[in-house]
């Protein structure tokens, strides 16, 4: 079976996700959801997950699915193991946040 690999850029939104939850919501709620996105990573392989493919037009083979209000961004990496690449929140503008963490890009000003 294979691991799963948390990315820089995806463990930077897990912090940010588990600080903004615990402010807003207590300890309890960011535990649950943190531990609710990591039983998700562990699905994925399974297709416990609906993942779909990202869009052709990024040129990368990559899959997102939902989780709550956040989408998840995932790859196979070349040993086979899942690579988490970002997660980000509904509300954020997808497709120039989503260039910026899979490809090291500044999103434009329209993002």
């Amino acid at each position: 079976m294979p691991k799963v690999r948390i990315q820089e850029a995806a463990s930077w939104r897990l912090d940010e996700i588990y600080r903004y939850t615990r402010e807003h919501w207590g300890e309890q709620q960011a535990q649950r959801y943190i531990t609710g996105l990591f039983a998700a990573f562990e699905r994925i392989d399974s297709h416990g997950v609906a993942s779909k493919p990202v869009p052709a037009e990024f040129g990368v083979e990559g899959y997102f699915f939902r989780y709550e209000h956040h989408i998840v961004y995932w790859k196979r990496l070349a040993n086979g193991d899942l690579g988490i690449v970002t997660i980000l929140h509904e509300r954020m503008h997808q497709i120039g946040r989503f260039k910026s963490e899979f490809f090291g890009e500044q999103p434009s000003s329209e993002t």
